[in-house]
């Protein structure tokens, strides 16, 4: 991501700024990788959730933690696009020809491939597909919660800060998303 410099950011902060992004950047990755389940995604929430941070910048608290604010960002940013992709609800299919293909012409649609990718690589023999699946089925809320924790290692009270919930509501969705990511991993849904 390339910094300009905006009015309202003085070139400290701007220097700061990408400072602190250096630092965090594969751990924020990671945590959109996990929270919109594809490369492409996570790399528009990702850049999305920089940008409203280079914004909101000057309302960093300097001595704060810079990842914790940017996740909380990254999170609501994360929670609004599911709400507009249900509003929209339209999605192309891969098998429909391209707009603007002339009647009895198939266009080709180009469709990158990520699986020689090295991040994708290590991210995929981590966690591995099923564990993907299973977590893209949770709700945004309970998914984040669990990232933070289990994947990230937060504490309940710095997820508590984060996500600006209760301690008592980070324990519950944590429960309830552990209790749907075991039945969802589980053959058949059986606890042994």
């Amino acid at each position: 991501m390339r910094l300009t410099s905006e009015s309202s950011l003085t070139e400290d902060d701007v220097d700061l700024f990408a400072r602190l992004l250096a630092a965090h950047q594969e751990k924020l990755y990671r945590v959109a990788y996990r929270m919109a389940g594809h490369h492409e995604d996570a790399q528009d929430l990702l850049q999305d959730a920089l940008l409203e941070a280079y914004r909101s910048f000057k309302k960093f608290q300097r001595g704060t933690y810079f990842d914790k604010w940017l996740y909380r960002i990254m999170t609501n940013t994360f929670i609004d696009r599911q709400r507009h992709k249900k509003r929209v609800g339209r999605i192309d299919s891969l098998d429909t020809p391209a707009a603007g293909a002339d009647d009895g012409e198939i266009s080709a649609r180009e469709i990158p491939d990520w699986t020689e990718e090295p991040s994708r690589r290590v991210l995929h023999d981590e966690f591995g597909e099923p564990v993907q699946k299973s977590l893209n089925q949770l709700k945004p809320d309970f998914r984040m919660v669990l990232i933070l924790s289990d994947v990230e290692e937060f504490s309940y009270e710095e997820i508590a800060e984060m996500l600006n919930i209760p301690i008592g509501t980070v324990r519950s969705r944590l429960h309830r998303a552990r209790d749907m990511m075991r039945q969802t991993l589980t053959p058949l849904g059986t606890n042994k």
